[in-house]
C-alpha cells in the first residue's frame, strides 16, 4: 500500500473521525495540519486532479472568508487556487491521498474506497 496523506484539521469532528478510521484500518499515514502547513497552488490542483474537481467545489462556501473576498462570482481557477493557499480556512476537509486517487472524508467512510 502507498502513503496515504490526510489534509487534517484536528478541530474538525469530520476531520477527526475520518484520521480514526484510517489508523483503525492500519493505514500508513501522513499527516498534513494544513492550516499549519497549506498546500502550495501546484499541490492543491493535483489533487483537484485526482478528485475531478474544479476549484469551487473543494471550497467551504459557507466560511465568512469565502464571502468576504467575493469568491462567489469568482471563476478564475488561478484566483481560486491562491485564496485557498492564503486562507487555507477555505479548504474542504478532510481530504486523503491516496497514489493517484483522492476523496473528502464526508462521510469518513467515502475515504475506503481509495485504499
Amino acid at each position: 500500500m502507498s502513503q496515504v496523506t490526510i489534509y487534517h484539521n484536528p478541530r474538525c469532528s469530520k476531520s477527526r473521525q475520518t484520521l480514526s478510521l484510517l489508523e483503525q484500518q492500519g493505514v500508513p499515514l501522513t499527516i498534513v495540519e494544513y492550516l499549519k502547513t497549506p498546500p502550495s497552488a501546484p499541490e492543491l490542483q493535483s489533487i483537484l486532479d485526482k478528485l475531478g474537481y474544479q476549484p469551487k467545489a473543494l471550497m467551504r462556501k459557507k466560511e465568512e472568508i469565502y464571502q468576504s473576498l467575493g469568491l462567489a462570482d469568482e471563476d478564475d481557477a488561478e484566483v481560486l487556487l491562491t485564496a485557498m493557499v492564503n486562507n487555507p480556512k477555505l479548504i474542504e476537509r478532510p481530504i486523503v491521498v491516496n497514489g493517484d486517487k483522492a476523496a473528502i472524508g464526508r462521510p469518513p467512510e467515502a475515504v475506503l474506497d481509495i485504499l
